[in-house]
């Protein structure tokens, strides 16, 4: 059994928002397995799906992004999912927008619910998939909140939703796919603005 989980925050509100790009991914990637995240589990939204004849659980946490461990930990309680066999998707501040990242390992750098999801693990020896949200103005941490739960502007629209479907085809192919292969045919790099 593997374990994908898209990070984000349930609601509305939050929907189209940077901070989702974790959730539009995991989407995206249930129609693509056939199926939609709709059953409650876990404090979860949760499908089981068969990719490549493979089983795996595909999740979005609901325990808003800073606790997103908790969801986590659980499933992978219950399967008794290996740390090798888990992957995280979620936005990074980091990375220019449109830009996708995908690590073995490593800190969270910053992003809460990866830290959630390492700290409740016990490991940081979990790939993440990373999709670039850009930053909001550099030293002004007071406006981070506000920047990261809205929504990408007009003109990067159609990068990013590039980087969130490729960030679901990186996702499928990890499952039967060399790490090595994966990375090198889905890390889009995009040039950070001064």
């Amino acid at each position: 059994m593997k374990l994908i989980a898209g990070l984000g925050n349930p609601g509305k509100q939050y929907e189209k928002t940077r901070h989702n790009s974790g959730y539009m991914a995991i989407d995206r990637l249930a129609e693509k397995a056939g199926a939609s995240i709709s059953t409650e589990k876990w404090n979860a939204l949760t499908a089981l799906v068969r990719i490549e004849g493979q089983p795996v659980l595909l999740m979005k946490p609901l325990t808003y992004m800073n606790e997103s461990g908790r969801a986590v930990i659980q499933a992978v309680n219950f399967y008794k999912i290996e740390p090798e066999d888990i992957l995280i998707i979620h936005d990074d501040m980091d990375l220019a927008t449109g830009s996708l990242r995908i690590r073995q390992k490593g800190s969270a750098g910053g992003q809460k619910g990866m830290k959630s999801v390492i700290s409740a693990l016990g490991t940081d020896a979990v790939t993440r998939i990373r999709i670039g949200v850009g930053h909001s103005e550099r030293g002004d941490h007071s406006i981070v909140p506000d920047w990261v739960l809205s929504p990408v502007s007009k003109e990067e629209k159609d990068i990013f939703d590039n980087a969130v479907k490729n960030a679901a085809d990186a996702a499928y192919a990890w499952v039967y796919e060399d790490i090595g292969k994966v990375m090198n045919t889905y890390t889009i790099k995009v040039k950070k603005e001064n």
